[in-house]
């Protein structure tokens, strides 16, 4: 059939009573085919000529040859078919017309637009003839190599990927091919199982692996693809062949970021990433990162060195200050906190448009970081500031300046903020002995959907355990059980407050619940094992509980400190001692300090004792367990 016949009778459908368009799907049509001519009209390069002067003596200059527009007379009724059918949802005839004329004409964009069309129709294997001849056609075209391999993907034809995926390494520029490397294990995640694209990457990156400029990224690719697949040993592997080939003068970041995703399953990881940030080419990104994994391990005092380098490096930036005084905070480290957060704000400030509202007049004890803002910037406020205006009130708070605290409280109206707001106002209330205000607080808050009541009933728990009502609190936690059914956290709160007052036995049923509730919840294994430890009882099963929450928490500070205290009871001083200094390094708690003195002292290393017990007590003068093991062992300090 000639296309004109074609055309005809397809024209004669258009034009018959069961096909016939409304006003504004022929207009929608006349719009899509208005685009389509402006496109290869645009495709056509024509010339302007120049006007020629006959003037003697004038140089008159050659005039550039007129390139015609690829749009005939066939080509017309092509598109105008085509548009047509896909109007009317056939989108099968519109697919082959447009096949059709971008194979005649070799045009880009009309190969794309078959490829469109037939994606748009959920037809995926016309999707990929269209491809197919796409790079038929045009063998040098590097987005019909892409085109290709996106689909290939979403259609899970891992099968099918190898071929298109070596050719668009070796057609991509060499300036852009370590960019296009870097990007593979994230551009080919949905192609299945995650251990056959490993393998296919690894096939399609053998040369590039061997060639100087492209290793360090082949080798750190590789090393994402395993990991994805969760063969971590592969991609340490990796990782190490990515740093051996890089040069030691100007390192790149790579390895070194896949080391940091390694820290938790291959701990020697953490080495490569240190010799990487002694280079003097060590990005300070790579230095905040390993900083937030640090955090993560709940290693803060090695937090604050990294992040303490990174500000040195780049003391403008805004975001390690923030971090920063989180850490000293809950270190107890209040005035460093102080420097570190008001610091954030000052550089935040210069570039946000937070709201700054506060009392109309500053007095001495109150922070001044700026001026009020307007009514439009309370309704977009700077999540860092608040957290910063946040914090600054907990330091005030701890150094006993409760205006200053207010002051800063007072800054905040972002409403989402509002029960962290109130909670902090709360714990200032019990520390002045205003218990039933504090609670107030916390009850007038409004609460429209089931989360913001669990939110609230946790705040209120909060305030009645810093006001030590145990009691209060466990009854409050029990009546949730018909409100909110058997939820782990909650559960895992009660049996806090049973083991305060006294209920010990309610405290191991409901840990136990926890645990076949959620297998994973590291906490409740700890706290039933260590609470075994506590009463010396049944010490060989608190061990095992406690090992499995740091399987379940690798590196712990708290856990191993647990795991310290369970070693010391059944006797064994040296692992007792071995672990509780490496919690007391990891994070230097009260509690941590009171059982690493303790040990100290059984092994007959007093003075040492007595310095761990005087930082301890620095941090936490009120400590229970502290204070609870000088009594007992009748130490005066």
């Amino acid at each position: 059939m000639t296309d004109r016949t074609l055309v005809h009778r397809t024209a004669q459908r258009w034009h018959s009573p069961h096909h016939r368009l409304g006003l504004r799907s022929r207009n929608a049509m006349a719009r899509t085919f208005a685009a389509w001519l402006a496109v290869l009209l645009s495709c056509a390069a024509v010339a302007p000529a120049q006007a020629q002067d006959s003037s003697p003596g004038k140089i008159v200059e050659p005039v550039a040859p007129v390139a015609n527009s690829a749009l005939d007379d066939r080509l017309m009724y092509q598109l105008l078919v085509a548009e047509m059918a896909l109007a009317q949802g056939d989108t099968s005839t519109a697919y082959d017309w447009l096949l059709d004329a971008a194979r005649r004409t070799r045009d880009e964009g009309l190969f794309r637009r078959s490829t469109d069309v037939a994606l748009q129709a959920r037809a995926g294997d016309q999707a990929l003839a269209a491809t197919r001849a796409w790079r038929l056609a045009l063998p040098d075209s590097l987005d019909a190599l892409r085109t290709q391999l996106q689909i290939l993907l979403v259609l899970q034809r891992t099968d099918g990927l190898a071929e298109p995926l070596r050719l668009l390494l070796a057609q991509t520029p060499a300036d852009e091919r370590g960019g296009l490397i870097g990007a593979l294990p994230r551009f080919l995640h949905r192609a299945g199982d995650p251990a056959t694209v490993a393998r296919l990457m690894e096939d399609a990156l053998r040369p590039y692996r061997a060639a100087a400029p492209t290793r360090v990224q082949s080798e750190v690719a590789l090393g994402r693809a395993w990991l994805e697949a969760r063969d971590t040993e592969r991609a340490w592997a990796f990782a190490q062949q990515a740093f051996a080939a890089d040069k030691p003068e100007e390192r790149s970041a790579g390895p070194a970021l896949l080391a940091l995703e390694l820290m938790a399953s291959q701990p020697q990881s953490e080495g490569l990433v240190k010799n990487y940030l002694q280079s003097t080419s060590a990005e300070p990104m790579v230095r905040l990162t390993y900083a937030r994994a640090l955090v993560s391990a709940q290693r803060f005092t090695e937090a604050v060195a990294q992040l303490e380098s990174a500000i040195a490096q780049q003391p403008g930036d805004a975001a390690p200050y923030l971090t920063l005084g989180a850490l000293q905070l809950e270190l107890k480290h209040p005035k460093e906190a102080q420097t570190a957060l008001l610091r954030y704000v000052s550089l935040a400030s210069q570039t946000s448009t937070a709201p700054e509202a506060g009392a109309s007049e500053q007095k001495s004890s109150e922070p001044d970081v700026g001026a009020e803002g307007n009514d439009d910037d309370l309704q977009r406020p700077d999540r860092g500031l608040v957290q910063a205006w946040l914090m600054l009130a907990q330091v005030s708070e701890q150094l006993g300046d409760f205006k200053a605290a207010e002051a800063w409280l007072a800054r905040i109206e972002d409403p989402n903020s509002a029960l962290e707001v109130q909670t902090r106002r709360a714990t200032m209330l019990v520390r002045q002995g205003r218990m039933d205000l504090a609670l107030q607080a916390i009850r007038v808050l409004p609460e429209t959907k089931p989360e913001e009541a669990r939110a609230k009933l946790l705040a209120e728990v909060s305030v009645l355990r810093e006001g030590k009502r145990w009691s209060d609190a466990y009854t409050l936690l029990g009546s949730t059980q018909q409100r909110f059914g058997e939820e782990a956290d909650l559960m895992y709160e009660q049996s806090m407050m049973a083991e305060k007052t006294g209920r010990l036995d309610e405290m191991e049923k409901l840990l136990k619940r926890v645990i076949e509730i959620k297998p994973d919840n590291a906490h409740a294994y700890n706290a039933l094992g260590y609470s075994l430890a506590e009463r010396k009882i049944r010490l060989p099963e608190a061990r095992q509980l406690i090992q499995r929450a740091l399987e379940l928490s690798p590196g712990d500070p708290f856990i191993t400190d647990s795991l310290g205290w369970v070693e010391y009871r059944l006797g064994n001083l040296d692992e007792a001692l071995r672990l509780l200094r490496q919690a007391w390094q990891a994070r230097p708690d009260t509690e941590i300090g009171a059982h690493l003195g303790e040990v100290l002292w059984a092994r007959g290393l007093k003075e040492e004792a007595r310095l761990i017990w005087r930082e301890a007590q620095g941090r936490d003068k009120g400590n229970d367990v502290l204070r609870e093991a000088l009594t007992r062992l009748r130490v005066d300090l």
